[in-house]
């Protein structure tokens, strides 16, 4: 019950609580390192509805990426003004999964679960990655989550597979109107 009320509280921060916590929080997270391990989820709510539990082998890290677009040095040689390409270049990845992938690199014995938004301000935004230990027995016997155990999830969230990867491939739409976004959109086209 306590959980539907904090997923309201969150759903609507700058009308709730949350938005001085968070105030209080970003002060904090802005002079921690760009990606820190955290004891216990922030939004326990979410994490929970993501497959979070609070148990041995399960993981909470909290990252930081800078907000905005491409960051593209202006050519030196000539062109003309319209391709100088230097403006307005979005990436082909969400922040969230540049995140995700920060987090698996930083921690490469580890498997990305899922990952869900904490916190911005004008200059970053800050995810939280719920990572689990493949190898650990407790995630093993685990019959919720041992399949991310399995040879095929290793390094999934660099294949596109976690649910930020896959809602960058476009895989999110189904049936009519889809279909060049299936197997992938390389695929689809003919290119692999």
């Amino acid at each position: 019950m306590a959980y539907k009320y904090i997923a309201e509280a969150w759903s609507k921060p700058e009308k709730s609580y949350v938005d001085e916590l968070m105030r209080q929080r970003l002060i904090r997270w802005r002079r921690q390192p760009a990606i820190v391990r955290i004891e216990k989820p922030t939004r326990i709510d979410r994490a929970r509805k993501l497959g979070y539990k609070a148990k041995q082998g399960f993981i909470m890290v909290r990252v930081r990426v800078r907000r905005g677009g491409l960051r593209k040095q202006r050519p030196r040689a000539g062109r003309r003004p319209k391709r100088m390409g230097v403006k307005k270049f979005k990436p082909a990845k969400s922040l969230r999964l540049i995140a995700e992938e920060r987090a698996a690199r930083k921690f490469p014995n580890l498997e990305v679960l899922n990952s869900y938004w904490v916190g911005e301000d004008g200059r970053s935004k800050w995810f939280e990655v719920v990572m689990v230990d493949p190898n650990h027995p407790a995630i093993k016997a685990d019959k919720d989550v041992n399949w991310i155990c399995e040879n095929q999830h290793h390094r999934r969230v660099f294949r596109g597979l976690t649910s930020a990867g896959k809602k960058v491939r476009g895989l999110r739409n189904k049936g009519r109107g889809a279909e060049k976004a299936r197997p992938s959109k390389k695929a689809a086209r003919g290119e692999n």
